[in-house]
């Protein structure tokens, strides 16, 4: 009775023992499950294409066609001065005069000089045709280079003649005339200045990401604030092959001026590029990104999860910006909520039919 006895007590202290083990095992494993990972609330927008027209408008200054700098090219005193400041010349119109009587002098010297070699050469060529090699061919070389060394003098003569009648070389308006009746000139002296503002341009400064949408001959349109609503059409004339250090290039638009509504050289006028053509991009909502636009990044739901994506965005327009590289159309990427989340975070998306 007592082995009897021994054995059952020895049973069910195992019993017990095994019993315990496994509770406890129980309770560890029960423990060491771990919750199933919460469900974050976020709102969604899909990537979307739209047609985008590139509004390119700039500020440049408005210059003339062309400008010019007469100088004198002749020394004396002026006699005479023709327009003034504020005055419209034609092109060849008399600027000023200035002394030429010694150079009237010369030019009837030369003359004289020429005259006389041109009738010695005759002669001797008649002599030499009529005496039959009485007359040496040296000699008649002679009076031949005599007479053309008269010749240059009188051309010489006589524009240094023509120098002292100072004419436009373009129709304009003068602008500077530092010039009087009495003033010394020598050769380089200014004497006028002309601008020809029947045509202008207008020099902008294009960006380097939009310099390359432009071609010659593209049409703009100009705006001023004289003119409040007027607007004047232009061409794209000149495109600069350099930039400068702020990555600009020059752009020259040239327009006709108007009597109807006159523009001014030294003038501000706005240039809209109008021609430059329409384009499809992706657009995904502002708020949707994450950081900089340098290192751009969205959140984007798939089957319930979010996901970083890295991407390269372009222009904002609105409250959208342009989508260049890392997204597709139809996807759909986090616009609120992203801040409570992680990339592989599981998400509940609250609006619906994003």
């Amino acid at each position: 009775m007592k082995k009897v006895l021994a054995v059952i007590i020895t049973i069910v202290i195992v019993g017990t023992m095994v019993f315990i083990l496994r509770n406890n095992k129980a309770k560890s494993n029960e423990k060491s499950k771990v919750p199933p990972p919460k469900a974050f609330a976020v709102t969604v927008a899909p990537i979307t294409v739209e047609t985008v027209s590139d509004d390119l408008s700039l500020v440049g200054t408005i210059v003339a066609n062309r400008e010019v700098s007469v100088t004198s090219e002749t020394q004396g005193r002026v006699r005479a001065v023709g327009p003034r400041v504020g005055d419209h010349v034609s092109a060849g119109a008399t600027i000023a005069r200035v002394d030429d009587e010694l150079k009237s002098a010369a030019v009837a010297n030369a003359q004289i000089n020429y005259d006389k070699a041109k009738t010695d050469l005759d002669r001797y060529k008649l002599l030499q045709s009529e005496s039959q090699g009485g007359v040496a061919d040296i000699q008649v070389q002679n009076m031949y280079q005599a007479m053309k060394g008269a010749e240059t003098q009188l051309t010489i003569a006589r524009r240094q003649l023509r120098d002292t009648r100072i004419t436009s070389p373009i129709s304009g308006v003068v602008t500077a005339r530092p010039i009087e009746i009495g003033t010394s000139l020598a050769p380089g002296t200014p004497v006028i200045t002309i601008v020809d503002i029947s045509q202008l341009k207008v020099k902008v400064n294009v960006p380097e990401e939009d310099v390359f949408k432009l071609k010659d001959g593209d049409r703009v349109e100009i705006s001023t604030d004289v003119y409040p609503g007027v607007t004047f059409n232009a061409r794209v004339t000149m495109i600069g092959a350099k930039a400068d250090e702020a990555h600009t290039y020059p752009v020259e638009v040239t327009l006709s001026n108007t009597s109807e509504h006159p523009l001014r050289a030294g003038m501000f006028g706005r240039v809209h590029f109008i021609s430059i053509p329409s384009h499809s991009a992706q657009f995904l909502p502002r708020e949707a990104l994450l950081g900089s636009i340098k290192n751009a990044q969205v959140y984007v739901v798939e089957n319930g999860v979010a996901k970083v994506r890295n991407i390269e965005v372009g222009q904002e327009v609105g409250t959208k910006i342009e989508v260049l590289k890392g997204l597709l159309q139809g996807d759909k990427v986090v616009v609120s909520g992203q801040n409570n989340i992680r990339d592989g975070a599981q998400v509940t998306v609250t609006n619906q039919n994003p």
